[in-house]
C-alpha cells in the first residue's frame, strides 16, 4: 500500500469538505494497485501513476459528493454508475459514503468480472455488479428506482440523458460528469431531459484537488416517469438523439 497515495486521496478529499477515515484511505491505495495489475491485461484506463490515478480518478469520482443534491444524510440511498468500466465513479463513491447502496452496470463481461473481483478484494460486497446495457436494463424492474443515477462516460449527454433518466426514480438525479467545454451538449440536452420526465439540466463546476482541472457535474431532476417508448436501442438513439 502507499501512504503517498492514501495522502493525496485523504488531503483531497478534505478539500471537497469530506472526511475519509484511515481505512477508507487503505481501500483506496488497494484499488490503485489493483487498477494498475488488472490493467497491464485489460486496459481499463489511460492514465497511470499514483498521483495521476488519486486525482484524475479517484478524486473526480468523489466530485458528486459536493452537491446540494447528496448533502442529506444517505443511508439507503440507490446509486447506479453507469458504464462503470473501471469501477469509477462508483466505488470511490461506494468506499467514501458506505451508507449507500451501489449498483456497477456496464455492458462488457470482461469489465463486470474486474468489478465482482474489485468488490470483493476491498472487501464492498453487498456492491451489485450487472452486466447489461443501460437500455436493456432499463426495460427490466430496475427502471423508475434509483435515487441517483451517474455517469462518467464520454457518450453526448443528449445521448446520456435517454440512457440514465428512465432509471432514475422520480425526485432522484441523474449525474453526468462532463469536462469544463460541454456548454454545446448541455444546451441541447434540455429537449432530451424534458422529453425523459427531466427539468432543465443544471451545471456545477469544481477543481480536482491537487489537478488544478475544472470539471462539471451537469445534474438533472427527474420530475415525472419517463415515457414507455424511452430509452429506445442504442443504434436508434445514436443515429436519431432527441
Amino acid at each position: 500500500m502507499s501512504e503517498a497515495l492514501e495522502s493525496i486521496v485523504r488531503d483531497g478529499a478534505a478539500e471537497y469538505g469530506l472526511r475519509l477515515s484511515d481505512a477508507m484511505a487503505a481501500q483506496f491505495a488497494r484499488y490503485c494497485d489493483i487498477l494498475t495489475e488488472k490493467n497491464n491485461i485489460m486496459n481499463l484506463t489511460a492514465i497511470s501513476g499514483e498521483s495521476d490515478i488519486a486525482t484524475a480518478h479517484f478524486l473526480d469520482s468523489l466530485a458528486p459528493l459536493t452537491l446540494p443534491h447528496m448533502s442529506a444524510p444517505l443511508e439507503g440511498a440507490r446509486l447506479l454508475d453507469v458504464g462503470s468500466g473501471a469501477g469509477l465513479p462508483g466505488v470511490p463513491l461506494r468506499i467514501a459514503a458506505p451508507e449507500m447502496d451501489v449498483t456497477l452496470l456496464d455492458a462488457r463481461g470482461k469489465r463486470v468480472s474486474f468489478l465482482m473481483e474489485l468488490r470483493d478484494a476491498l472487501d464492498i460486497r453487498d456492491v451489485v455488479c450487472v452486466h447489461a446495457r443501460a437500455e436493456e436494463f432499463a426495460r427490466t424492474s430496475a427502471r423508475d428506482s434509483f435515487d441517483f443515477v451517474v455517469s462518467r462516460a464520454v457518450a453526448k449527454l443528449n445521448a446520456l440523458c435517454e440512457l440514465c433518466l428512465p432509471l432514475v426514480r422520480p425526485g432522484g438525479y441523474f449525474i453526468a460528469m462532463k469536462s469544463a467545454d460541454s456548454d454545446g451538449e448541455t444546451a441541447a440536452a434540455g429537449v432530451a431531459a424534458s422529453v425523459l420526465g427531466g427539468g432543465t439540466p443544471e451545471i456545477f463546476e469544481y477543481i480536482i484537488p491537487g489537478a488544478d482541472i475544472t470539471r462539471r457535474l451537469v445534474t438533472t431532476r427527474k420530475i415525472s416517469p419517463t415515457p414507455r417508448e424511452y430509452p429506445r436501442r442504442f443504434a436508434r438513439i445514436s443515429r436519431d438523439p432527441l
